[in-house]
């Protein structure tokens, strides 16, 4: 039975809820985790009642939620408080999709359990100090001055995946140039040099960068205005539609579940398609963060599709071996941890992410090992 003092970690996404128990010190240790698709008002219980299960005798120290957007003035995690509640809510049309459920959740568990202190930790501060080369849109001025810009997002997970790096292989690895590639149901990639992310492929909002599972990833704008007229949507709508029928499931007409994608490629034409565009992406993306970072030194794959999928690996890195990407089939097929040949200087590695674990580390950073 767990005793002690504890942080419970809610990471709230467009679709799901993961939560996590870890232990309230400098290196938190998992007590318990779990996940719930279940949406909307129905999270909170479903996470508190979980979180009443899963302690044991254990003390809630504090509770922490990741959050997508952070805007242009919060960077490093901060405690809850109105100022901060009241703040986040301008910054909803930054992130309608992740944004009022995130909020909503803070202050449900806030209303059930008023004595515990709760903070956030945001998405996008990993991206926070991006050169003005990439960060600056090329849109009027003022709208640079209200905060329209490159912000990108999975901060937490990339924050995590650099030190793991460092830990595996060697500081020398993770200050090298590195890409980094959280591919999910959302997916982005960060390009990294000495420690620091010096471009992104999302952008303003998480509906940026490569074809995602719903998501449309980056479009011509004309595309987004031609559908409004032609169809007569609101934004709203426009929002919704890139955001939750657009990507894998829209090419496939299938599913956006890329395991449901690849046992149907051999029989469905769009569903190869849908592969086809979504490895195509990212091997671009790949390329280009190459060149701007005057080379790569090492390929992280992390996140529930390429953690978990060989052919789409494989996939991603063939054509890719003019960069010096030479992968290992069978450490490939085997999901090892190093999938590329140990002779070849530029490592491809596989790193399971862990954006809960941040969070609880984040927990005792902040509130410390006093009565918070």
């Amino acid at each position: 039975m767990t005793t002690g003092r504890a942080v419970l970690c809610v990471n709230t996404g467009s679709s799901s809820v993961k939560y996590g128990l870890f232990t309230f010190e400098p290196s938190p240790r998992t007590i318990s985790r779990g996940s719930s698709e279940v949406s909307g008002a129905g999270r909170a219980p479903t996470v508190l009642e979980w979180a009443e299960r899963q302690r044991g005798s254990a003390t809630v120290a504090a509770i922490g939620h990741r959050i997508v957007h952070g805007g242009p003035r919060h960077c490093d995690p901060r405690r809850v408080d109105d100022a901060l509640m009241n703040d986040l809510r301008t910054l909803i049309p930054f992130a309608p999709n992740h944004l009022p459920d995130e909020l909503s959740l803070i202050e449900t568990i806030g209303q059930a359990w008023p004595g515990v202190p709760q903070f956030v930790c945001f998405d996008t501060s990993f991206h926070h100090d991006l050169p003005e080369v990439a960060r600056r849109l090329p849109i009027p001025d003022n709208y640079n001055e209200a905060g329209v810009r490159r912000y990108g997002f999975h901060g937490l997970s990339f924050a995590f995946l650099l030190e793991e790096l460092e830990r595996i292989a060697g500081r020398r690895a993770a200050e090298g140039k590195v890409v980094l590639a959280h591919l999910g149901n959302g997916s982005s990639l960060a390009a990294v040099s000495h420690g620091h992310c010096i471009d992104t492929s999302m952008g303003f909002t998480p509906l940026g960068g490569v074809v995602m599972s719903t998501r449309s990833g980056d479009l011509d704008p004309g595309i987004v205005t031609y559908i409004a007229r032609s169809e007569a949507l609101s934004p709203d709508q426009i929002e919704d539609l890139l955001s939750h029928h657009a990507g894998l499931v829209a090419i496939s007409g299938v599913s956006s579940d890329m395991r449901e994608l690849l046992a149907h490629e051999h029989t469905s034409r769009s569903c190869a398609l849908a592969i086809a565009i979504y490895c195509y992406q990212i091997r671009k993306w790949i390329g280009a963060f190459a060149a701007a970072l005057g080379g790569l030194d090492t390929l992280v794959f992390a996140g529930g599709i390429v953690e978990h999928s060989a052919p789409i690996r494989a996939r991603i890195c063939d054509g890719l071996q003019f960069l010096g990407i030479d992968l290992d089939a069978d450490a490939n097929r085997a999901d090892a941890s190093v999938i590329s040949r140990t002779e070849t200087p530029l490592a491809v590695r596989v790193i399971p992410t862990d954006e809960e674990l941040m969070i609880a580390r984040a927990a005792y950073t902040l509130l410390g090992a006093g009565d918070p």
